[in-house]
């Protein structure tokens, strides 16, 4: 069911949620929509499942030519792999990491040229790896480095008038209910530990993602998958993040031997 939470509202910013929108076997996602008076950013759009759902879902907020940025945290196709569409139907930027910037084209035949005939690289705004401010209106979003916690080239992003850390993979959880915040974040350990284990390079980045987080106000931190963390959820979640064990830390020989099993049976 497609849903829509508001995360934060004062008036004239607010930042909304957008969840429920993948129908069939695809990998659930949320979709996040920040706007700041006339202004307008969308993080994470997603691919060709959320598309069009999430188009009439903005509608009610903001026409597509008062979009003003694309927000990619990474490449993966639940993160922008519709990016063609947006920029043939909106003057939107695209901020994502330089890593990954030099890869867009191959995402769609728009990228041949945008909609006002022009190069796409000249929508693109290239993220560099410390990071950076975006601007918005009279604000700045702030993009925040999370490299090698899912991608090697990775950003969350800060909003600093709301206070929400846009966290993408980093506490993704897969659970039905996904609009309030977590119940309990012992209960929902389970929800996550797996994803973080695999996905998250390892301890060292982890610990040290944590320790630069922590030097941000931060009242909820949102990601991509599942529900959010509010308040002291916070710090519980960084306290148990920098104590895990993932990625290459659970490796050994036994992960590299050569296969003797087909494929598809």
């Amino acid at each position: 069911m497609n849903q829509e939470v508001i995360l934060f509202d004062d008036g004239h910013h607010r930042c909304i949620s957008f969840t429920g929108l993948v129908q069939g076997e695809g990998i659930q996602s949320n979709q996040f929509l920040i706007l700041h008076g006339e202004h307008a950013a969308v993080i994470d759009p997603g691919g060709e499942l959320t598309y069009v759902p999430l188009t009439m879902a903005l509608g009610r907020y903001v026409k597509p030519e008062n979009l003003d940025l694309i927000l990619a945290s990474h490449q993966d196709p639940d993160i922008i792999s519709a990016l063609g569409n947006w920029v043939k139907r909106t003057p939107a930027k695209v901020a994502i990491s330089r890593l990954w910037s030099r890869f867009v084209p191959h995402l769609s035949s728009a990228f041949a040229q945008s909609r006002e005939g022009s190069n796409i690289f000249d929508r693109v705004l290239p993220i560099e790896d410390a990071g950076g401010l975006i601007p918005l209106g009279d604000m700045h979003i702030h993009a925040i480095p999370a490299h090698f916690l899912h991608s090697v080239g990775n950003f969350q992003f800060y909003d600093p008038v709301s206070k929400i850390l846009f966290s993408g993979d980093m506490g993704a959880s897969v659970v039905e209910d996904v609009n309030g915040p977590v119940p309990d974040f012992k209960a929902h350990i389970p929800h996550m530990e797996g994803f973080h284990r695999r996905y998250m390079a390892s301890n060292k980045v982890c610990r040290l993602w944590a320790d630069m987080v922590r030097g941000l106000d931060i009242d909820k931190m949102v990601p991509q998958h599942g529900p959010c963390f509010t308040g002291e959820q916070v710090g519980q979640f960084l306290d148990w993040i920098s104590q895990l064990e993932c990625g290459v830390d659970l490796m050994d020989a036994s992960h590299y031997s050569l296969p003797e099993q087909p494929i598809g049976g």
